[in-house]
């Protein structure tokens, strides 16, 4: 299915690193890198580097007075609370801005290559910084890389860019900033604002003015599985994404839905995860002509967790996706190891199989997911003159 596949990578994204303790680890992405490298995966895409991104591109998303806020942090580490730096989520440390604007010149450097054809499919694993707002660092991310991509592209002329989110949290950062830009089509699965950060992501919010309808937000019970989340999945994207026709699809991919997830309740598998890449995948070809652009985004359990899910992605984004038996080698389990003091993981499966049934089979009104289904599609499918029952 892939053409041409590009993974932006430098190992000075993992200066992004709020201190010893802070869930975000940098570990995460480098022992990403590490599995993938040692699989084979890298070896069938291309990969390049990338540049910070300069004061004017981030001004796209960003304030100038917050950029210069950063700025200042950067030098010395000195908090600026009003910036959002400073906080136990968002420590303030010197270089911030450097390590920040790197990943967001990453993000760049990927929707760069998709919209040039340079590549067909982008990613950028360190990426995926969703909660960043215009003018304030939130929830692990000081500069949204995510919404910098969506809305360069704008800038080069696009006129319809679709992004989903599967983060276990909510997408707000993305959200926000395109609320009422029609142009942008933003869709959030995520556990239910009611019982995880950053309490927002309720359905009822669809966008403003001429872009009523463009937000959509699927909130799930905690507890929720592979059958329900995929249900979910199945029953709200691929007919919105089928209507909207974007031009590019960018996805987020955090992947602290999972089970063993430190910071949240949802308990997807590995499989279930890898199902719904394979999915967005299929879904960029149908709908979006093939041009992909995919980040990373949060998961906190550091060795378990991220590391096969984001390989499995970026194998599943290469058109060669891996078998989940294959086992993990042996040098990445020492590196490991040797990084963490965790035991690793022996092979790319938690064995599960992803089932689940169709929305289209019927529904139950007593089911919670059914219920966030129906929620949200009553709140947004009217406006793209879809039905909200079939």
């Amino acid at each position: 299915m892939s053409r041409s596949v590009r993974v932006v990578w430098d190992d000075a994204l993992t200066s992004y690193n709020f201190g010893p303790g802070h869930p975000l680890a940098p570990v995460r992405v480098e022992l990403t890198m590490a599995l993938a490298r040692e699989l084979g995966v890298l070896a069938t895409v291309e990969q390049t580097g990338c540049a910070p991104a300069t004061d004017d591109e981030l001004a796209l998303v960003h304030s100038r007075d917050y950029i210069a806020a950063v700025r200042r942090v950067s030098q010395d580490g000195r908090p600026d609370l009003a910036a959002g730096l400073g906080t136990s989520d968002n420590p303030a440390f010197a270089g911030v801005h450097e390590a920040s604007a790197l990943i967001a010149g990453a993000s760049l450097a990927a929707a760069r290559a998709v919209w040039t054809g340079a590549a067909e499919h982008a990613l950028n694993v360190a990426g995926g910084l969703h909660h960043a707002m215009p003018a304030c660092a939130s929830g692990f991310c000081v500069y949204n890389d995510p919404a910098l991509a969506i809305a360069w592209l704008l800038s080069q002329g696009a006129t319809r860019i679709a992004y989903v989110d599967v983060d276990v949290h909510h997408g707000d950062g993305v959200q926000a900033m395109f609320y009422d830009d029609p142009r942008v089509l933003t869709i959030s699965l995520h556990e239910s604002p009611r019982t995880l950060f950053p309490g927002t992501g309720f359905p009822q919010e669809t966008g403003a003015g001429e872009a009523e309808g463009t937000a959509v937000n699927v909130p799930l019970p905690a507890g929720c599985g592979d059958a329900g989340w995929l249900r979910a999945f199945h029953a709200v994207v691929p007919p919105l994404l089928a209507e909207f026709r974007p031009e590019v699809l960018v996805t987020q991919h955090g992947c602290d839905g999972h089970a063993l997830d430190p910071l949240a309740h949802l308990t997807l598998s590995l499989d279930g995860q890898r199902a719904a890449y394979q999915e967005l995948h299929r879904l960029a070809h149908e709908t979006a002509g093939g041009r992909w652009v995919a980040t990373g985004g949060g998961g906190y359990e550091l060795v378990q967790v991220v590391p096969r899910a984001w390989t499995h992605l970026i194998a599943e984004a290469s058109g060669h996706p891996l078998d989940p038996d294959t086992k993990t080698p042996e040098a990445w389990r020492e590196l490991a190891a040797e990084r963490t003091g965790e035991l690793p993981p022996l092979t790319m499966t938690d064995d599960r199989i992803p089932e689940f049934r169709h929305f289209s089979h019927g529904y139950d009104p007593e089911d919670p997911i059914d219920r966030a289904i129906v929620a949200a599609r009553n709140a947004v499918f009217p406006a793209h003159g879809l039905d909200v029952l079939l």
